[in-house]
């Protein structure tokens, strides 16, 4: 490898990892704007007002790329994977499981994303990952637990491993399953191509639930609805989603997932901000655990594989 090629390859790496955080921070926001909305609409409808939104604004960013990134090729099932498991599915059911557990329990097991991402990449794409990026891994999952436990270790004694958990950990497997797929997809297209696919081809279903739960609930649209839904389907909805799979295709599904572990670490920094939450020494241990645990898994991004 020549040393420009060497220096390009840094750059897309730091681009990466700028490009998954940016992802985070802004899912760090839908998850704080969505904890004041999840007693006004249901989990379903929420996720429908979300990439309704988001559909249209990526429509219309569709409508000026080339011909090719237009059209459904021969990776339709790969975007229709998408769609399944990263837009119809994922939201609604991390919403469902915030509803049967508590906001803690469901960060951490969000820590097990990385793991669980590396295993999908490895057994459906062949995608390795390096002894730093396990490292990395653990060291992020580990920063999770201090930041959400405190380091008390009644707190883990106290953990029940009820229904709403088993949601949580069902939603996490989905979105390392649609990180796997997003990295297939985009080595023939481009992010905003497989994005915006993977969103209009999970919204029908969507809105198909959503119909469904406004009839079986007691849930109603409200105008004080409209600016958080614009805000979500706007931020989280197409900014977080066209900076993860930018990040993907650059860091590999392994890589970017490493830095997921962020989401908590953004999310207290935000509940602090916002919602006037507490910010003690476990959050300040435990962030710096996952910002060094990222680093250190970025800076082997050419170690040898395990095999």
């Amino acid at each position: 490898m020549t040393t420009s090629e060497t220096g390009q390859s840094q750059t897309d790496r730091l681009i990466g990892i700028g490009l998954v955080n940016l992802a985070t921070l802004s899912w760090a926001s839908n998850m704080t704007l969505g904890r004041w909305l999840r007693a006004d609409i249901g989990p379903v409808t929420l996720s429908a007002g979300r990439f309704l939104i988001a559909s249209s604004i990526l429509a219309a960013m569709l409508l000026r790329m080339p011909v090719n990134e237009r059209r459904l090729g021969q990776d339709r099932w790969l975007l229709l994977g998408m769609a399944l498991s990263g837009v119809a599915l994922f939201t609604p059911t991390l919403y469902l499981g915030l509803r049967h557990t508590t906001a803690v329990n469901a960060t951490l097991i969000n820590g097990m994303g990385p793991l669980l991402t590396g295993i999908l990449a490895a057994l459906l794409i062949g995608e390795r990952m390096t002894r730093r990026q396990i490292v990395g891994a653990a060291a992020g999952a580990l920063g999770v637990g201090v930041l959400i436990s405190g380091g008390r270790v009644r707190f883990w004694q106290a953990m029940d491993g009820g229904i709403g958990d088993l949601i949580v950990l069902g939603a996490v497997v989905l979105w390392a399953l649609y990180s796997v797929l997003s990295r297939r997809a985009m080595r023939d297209r481009s992010a905003l191509s497989a994005s915006a696919f993977s969103a209009l081809l999970g919204l029908p279903l969507l809105v198909l639930g959503s119909i469904w739960e406004t009839q079986a609930s007691a849930f109603a649209f409200t105008p004080q609805l409209i600016l958080p839904l614009l805000f979500i389907g706007t931020v989280p909805g197409v900014l977080g989603l066209l900076s993860w799979n930018g990040g993907v295709r650059r860091l590999g599904a392994g890589g970017a997932m490493i830095y997921y572990n962020t989401l908590p670490l953004y999310g207290a920094l935000l509940g602090r901000v916002f919602l006037g939450e507490a910010l003690g020494l476990n959050h300040l241990l435990g962030g710096g655990l996952i910002v060094l645990g990222g680093l250190w898994a970025a800076g082997g991004a050419w170690d040898p594989a395990i095999d």
